[in-house]
């Protein structure tokens, strides 16, 4: 059978991705949008969307000439990894159409499609059945092998003619093919009409071996994307079994075959589901979750005891269970450690294990930890997150500011946590409330101006003298978060901390909403309470 592949190309992958993260904060297309990253000391654009290609944007210019060619551009930082995962789930998507998918990074994917096309209706509608898939803007292109068809659908403009592709397509080095044009060789089919044996010499053996996979003279096989068998055990009965005993110590048993099973793959589960299978059809299914993985049989066993504990509805066996099956729909990586010889990390174990108890007995998303965020305010420096959930958790992920990276030292010395905040100027830690209120609490003050600490302070109608007084911290709005950068005015009013005791001993946590230049009636909040 002669074979056949699809090329899809995603070109703004990256742009695209990161504006549907980012929500309301970047303006919806046709405004232009970029990814920026560092390089060296000068930020640059990692990544283009089409709005700002077709303004003459291209990845690699720095960000200083873009805002002068295009001053409105949005733009967030460049997240690779957070591109790689996204292609990642694409492969695995077009598993719909194709066993044999494999990623082309950073923004491509092959499709083997030998065999496939005529189950969808040919090779027309399968190419529209992998864009709904990848739900992002793509080209794509057809081809009798896999380098021809990437080199298709990244420089040819829609036909299937390679030797009328350009010399780039080899994607060799920027000398070879400045070589070859001066040499007066553009397209794929000059160099298909000379001897290889003199290309080879004259301009490289990877210009040869490039060419000869793209003609389809050499095999350029692909690494397609393998799924990985499910994680599942079962186990049938002659005779059915009715004892919630009995069918526990089938579970403890399943889960001493799976735990081989996972200790070969090197992962650990985070949700186990066991499907109980009565002899007149019903089924009960028993779910616990985990903070970490873990494979080890003695904890997930008490895990399911808690469920069972807790069912509302006691399992009823009826005539009894004549199959039960063990399955781990979510696995993580779990590579062996050595324990530690002086146990200290049983105190982690310990804490896990109660997080595991508590979500089996009120559900994993009810028990919530708090995490910190590389925020500039107080009352945005944490976030409550599910506590079963690991980093990855999509809740637990910030979104960035559209300048964030410009300002990413800056931010990162303004990080705020409960404990405490090193001082600017190198001095003794400035201690934080342990207790915020939310929102802030306006209070009525008598303070010296323009930059006088409180003398004295009104809070739900109770008159407080302040003793001693200790400020001001100053804390500028987030104003590289916003688009248009650092605009005075329109990034929030200022704030002037103060950490104020009264003559009862009292300490409060009190902060000025704007500086007198900004607006002419500054207002006055309590922000937390020492203890």
């Amino acid at each position: 059978m002669k074979r056949r592949y699809l090329a899809l190309w995603l070109p703004y992958l990256s742009c695209e991705r990161a504006r549907q993260t980012a929500g309301p904060s970047i303006p919806a297309p046709p405004e232009p949008f970029a990814l920026v990253e560092r390089s060296g000391n000068a930020l640059r654009l990692a990544a283009v969307d089409a709005s700002a290609q077709a303004m003459g944007l291209v990845a690699g210019m720095a960000l200083a000439d873009a805002r002068a060619r295009c001053p409105g551009l949005a733009t967030l930082p460049h997240d690779p990894e957070a591109d790689r995962r996204e292609l990642g789930g694409l492969v695995a998507a077009m598993a719909h159409v194709t066993p044999m998918a494999a990623a082309d990074p950073p923004d491509g994917i092959v499709l083997d499609i030998t065999g496939c096309a005529h189950l969808l209706g040919g090779e027309r509608e399968l190419a529209g059945r992998a864009a709904e898939l990848a739900r992002y803007s793509l080209r794509h292109a057809f081809a009798g092998n896999a380098a021809a068809a990437r080199a298709l659908v990244r420089h040819g403009n829609g036909s299937e003619d390679i030797h009328a592709l350009p010399v780039a397509a080899l994607e060799l080095e920027a000398a070879a093919l400045i070589a070859l044009r001066r040499a007066g060789l553009t397209r794929i089919g000059d160099l298909a009409r000379r001897p290889m044996a003199g290309l080879a010499a004259r301009f490289g053996e990877e210009a040869v071996v490039r060419l000869r996979e793209i003609l389809g003279e050499t095999r350029a096989p692909i690494a397609p994307h393998v799924i990985p068998a499910p994680v599942r055990a079962e186990a049938r009965f002659a005779e059915p079994i009715a004892r919630t005993d009995d069918v526990l110590d089938v579970i403890e048993d399943l889960l001493g075959r799976l735990e081989r099973d996972m200790a070969a793959r090197a992962i650990g589960g985070r949700r186990f589901v066991a499907t109980l299978c009565r002899s007149d059809g019903a089924r009960r299914r028993l779910a616990v979750e985990t903070g970490q993985p873990v494979r080890d049989p003695p904890t997930v066993m008490r895990l399911m005891r808690e469920r069972i504990e807790t069912l509302a509805d006691p399992l009823d066996p009826g005539f009894g269970f004549d199959a039960i099956t063990l399955a781990v729909p979510r696995a993580e990586p779990l590579a062996a450690r050595q324990i530690a010889l002086d146990r200290s990390e049983a105190a982690g174990e310990s804490v896990a294990a109660l997080i595991d108890r508590l979500g089996v007995r009120l559900g994993m998303e009810r028990v919530r930890r708090i995490v910190p965020r590389d925020r500039h305010l107080p009352e945005k420096a944490q976030a409550l997150v599910p506590a079963a959930g690991g980093k990855d958790n999509p809740s637990s992920r910030r979104t960035p500011g559209p300048l964030e990276v410009f300002t990413h030292a800056l931010a990162e010395r303004s990080r705020r946590t409960t404990a405490g905040v090193r001082r600017d100027d190198g001095g003794d830690i400035l201690p934080r409330p342990l207790y915020l209120l939310d929102p802030p609490q306006p209070v009525s003050v008598v303070a010296g101006v323009p930059d006088g600490p409180p003398q004295r302070f009104r809070w739900r109608g109770q008159l407080h003298e302040v003793r001693l007084a200790e400020g001001p911290e100053r804390i500028a709005a987030e104003w590289w978060r916003r688009r248009g950068g650092h605009l005075p005015g329109e990034a929030g009013p200022t704030r002037d901390y103060y950490r104020i005791e009264d003559s009862a001993g009292r300490r409060y946590w009190l902060f000025r909403s704007g500086l007198f230049e900004e607006r002419p009636d500054p207002r006055w909040y309590l922000h937390g309470l020492f203890p």
